[in-house]
């Protein structure tokens, strides 16, 4: 289990930072951005820069002890598809398809956007129907 908070600060950041990597042209912070995830993904939540900024200092404040949780296999599904699809959108713009990375990467950020903003999360709809 998972405090909710948790995954929708990540797609929070995801969508943050994706976003502004598009708008300032900037694909090498898409990279940067697969890593953390990765790093989150694989490594655990300790290697997780999001969900330590989240549990270290938004938590803190929020001053919130009654804490909703949530199954984390589904938004760990979500954040491998994340991984997988930023690195995807890397590769194209280190291979020159500057136009194909932006558009994978601009998904990403509206999925990422859609899941912070209304805890919607295509990942997350993904899993649970592959699981039955």
């Amino acid at each position: 289990m998972v405090d909710v908070n948790v995954p929708r600060f990540n797609q929070l950041c995801v969508a943050v930072l994706t976003g502004l990597a598009f708008v300032v042209g900037w694909w090498p912070l898409v990279a940067v951005v697969a890593a953390i995830l990765a790093a989150t993904r694989f490594g655990g939540a300790r290697f997780g820069v999001f969900t330590q900024t989240y549990l270290k200092v938004i938590k803190p404040r929020w001053g919130r002890v009654d804490v909703e949780t949530e199954p984390s296999a589904p938004p760990r599904f979500a954040q491998l598809l994340g991984v997988v699809f930023l690195t995807v959108a890397s590769v194209l713009f280190l291979l020159g398809a500057d136009v194909a990375g932006w558009v994978v990467t601009l998904i990403v950020t509206a999925l990422a956007t859609l899941a912070a903003a209304t805890k919607i999360c295509v990942g997350c709809m993904i899993y649970e129907r592959a699981a039955g």
